[in-house]
């Protein structure tokens, strides 16, 4: 065996997360040539995007996946969106599949584990067309306040993905870089008479994209980026981002499908 140096050469795998509204679906635009896998419809109004249309099943999601990768385009970048809305595909297929009425058929989360195959041919898909196409990747899920048992602390609450918790851990596990999109958030005290006062949330107008963990919420990246980004509503992927991540391979071409992607039919 020889040993060698090398170094991240392949399109990051990205998911970003956080509130509904937050503009997701318009930082995922800003990405080189992207083309959108929707699983809800929630392009915001006078935004333009080139999708695959609404992906009403499992199976229609993996199409899309198949072609591009198998086809010839010129897109840079494949944004799922969302994964929230993914998940109950997800659970659907395996119960037709499987003849479950429902994912709990099984008994003691069995179902819940079975539909890890499900997700974890998604991500192959997704590893597929990075490698063979050098897309990069962009998964968009909202956010939601869940609690966290940490051995060294007492319980709190954080911003995790909304999907349930085995799906989770194979997302975060397979991700390059975890994006919590967010406003900040400062607290006013109002006078209300009689010597009281009122605390009140205020948000601020500038959005960021938090790339490190807190325990406030979930995120990560492999990069060496900054704890945290300005993100305006329009901005310029290469100077604000795509500078952190390893360039696209030129020459990249159409090939074979992972074959557990080849066999999910109708």
């Amino acid at each position: 065996m020889q040993i060698t140096r090398t170094t991240a050469k392949l399109p990051p795998i990205i998911v970003v997360h956080g509130q509904p509204g937050i503009g997701k679906t318009t930082f995922a635009r800003n990405f080189p040539r992207p083309v959108f896998i929707q699983t809800e419809d929630g392009c915001p109004s006078g935004l333009e995007i080139e999708t695959f249309g609404l992906c009403e099943n499992f199976v229609s999601v993996v199409e899309a996946i198949k072609h591009l990768g198998k086809e010839n385009h010129e897109y840079q970048t494949a944004v799922f969106d969302s994964l929230d809305k993914l998940e109950p595909l997800v659970l659907a297929a395996l119960c037709a599949d499987r003849g479950y009425a429902s994912v709990e058929s099984p008994g003691y989360g069995k179902g819940w584990v079975e539909a890890d195959n499900f997700w974890l041919d998604l991500l192959r898909g997704c590893e597929w067309l990075r490698r063979s196409r050098s897309m990069i990747i962009v998964l968009i899920a909202h956010s939601e306040i869940a609690s966290v048992n940490d051995p060294r602390v007492a319980s709190y609450t954080s911003y995790q993905l909304r999907l349930h918790k085995r799906a989770r851990a194979l997302i975060e596990d397979s991700a390059d870089l975890i994006g919590f999109l967010a406003t900040d958030i400062a607290i006013k005290t109002e006078q209300q008479g009689f010597n009281k006062t009122r605390a009140r949330a205020d948000g601020g107008s500038t959005r960021w994209l938090h790339c490190e963990g807190r325990p406030a919420f979930v995120a990560k990246n492999r990069y060496g980026m900054p704890e945290r980004i300005g993100i305006p509503q329009q901005f310029d992927f290469m100077s604000t981002l795509g500078k952190f991540f390893p360039q696209p391979q030129a020459g990249a071409t159409p090939a074979a499908a992972p074959k557990q992607m080849e066999t999910i039919n109708d």
